[in-house]
């Protein structure tokens, strides 16, 4: 199960996604870490964000889903390394921080700093934020994501940069190409989906932003789709891994992206449904992988036969 992702070992493929254990140590009152690969932590900005107010996560049971609109609440970068990094050098797994900006400015900032502290090996870059300078989201424009990357990649010199990308793109296949030729050592698909519900007796959208992030089940088969494409489109020849991320309630969900091309597996709604999803996810995995004829995971990865 050991993977190896853009040159960090993980003890196995399985990742909890960014927004899913808010700084990683929360999730360790409920579940022993080194069951997971790495842990992401929430995204990070320039300055403490409150988040949108109450209803900002809900569940969407006909779908099945979950929506959310938390608002990237977190406590800055100055707190964020003065308290919540250096107690993640005891969690029992890779940590990844995760970063997130209106600006190119801040993600410099932030990205430096992360790179600068030398206790992430890795940071995933949230790329599904709007520029204040024109409302555009850098996730969405290739050109934009460009101009992103060739501001930040100068500034992380000891980590790993993995870009994490929106689905809410025309040619996904574009934006990760995009990504790779500016210097991305690894990126992240999917991001939620752009949704919207609407209270039927109150005519008000239940969340109270409006729409937000659609993630779970609901969008495990487009996650498996674009990571597919990504994959054989981009990713294999530039020799990129890729964290499918999308819906990953079992370990035939994981096994799925790892056959489209992931070499390693985000988990995010299943942690709100059960905390300790991965230890069977994880165990389901490593069967599958002795009943292929398999010695390691990584000899599956985007082995789906697939014309």
């Amino acid at each position: 199960m050991t993977t190896n992702l853009a040159g960090i070992q993980l003890r196995n493929p399985l990742v909890a996604a960014s927004g899913t254990c808010g700084y990683v140590g929360e999730l360790a009152n409920v579940l022993d870490l080194s069951t997971l690969g790495a842990a992401v932590t929430k995204s990070i900005t320039r300055q403490p964000r409150e988040g949108n107010p109450p209803w900002r996560i809900i569940d969407v049971p006909r779908a099945p889903a979950m929506l959310n609109a938390i608002g990237l609440a977190n406590v800055g970068l100055d707190q964020f390394l003065g308290e919540k990094l250096p107690a993640l050098q005891r969690i029992g797994t890779v940590v990844i921080g995760s970063i997130a900006g209106n600006s190119i400015d801040e993600y410099v900032e932030i990205a430096a700093a992360f790179d600068q502290s030398g206790q992430l090996p890795a940071v995933e870059l949230n790329v599904s934020c709007p520029n204040t300078a024109d409302g555009l989201q850098f996730g969405e424009h290739p050109r934009k994501l460009a101009e992103l990357l060739a501001r930040v990649r100068p500034a992380i010199t000891r980590a790993k940069m993995i870009v994490k990308l929106s689905p809410n793109v025309a040619d996904i296949v574009s934006m990760a190409r995009s990504a790779i030729d500016a210097g991305a050592d690894a990126i992240t698909l999917i991001n939620t989906m752009p949704a919207l519900a609407i209270d039927v007796e109150t005519r008000a959208p239940r969340l109270s932003r409006g729409a937000g992030g659609l993630s779970g089940p609901a969008i495990h088969p487009i996650a498996v789709r674009m990571v597919h494409e990504v994959y054989r489109s981009v990713a294999k020849d530039a020799g990129v891994p890729i964290i499918g991320l999308g819906g990953v309630m079992t370990w035939q969900d994981a096994a799925e992206l790892i056959l489209a091309g992931s070499t390693a597996v985000g988990m995010g709604t299943a942690l709100f449904v059960d905390p300790t999803s991965p230890r069977a996810v994880g165990r389901g995995l490593e069967k599958w992988v002795a009943r292929q004829g398999c010695s390691s995971v990584g000899d599956l990865i985007g082995q789906a036969r697939i014309p």
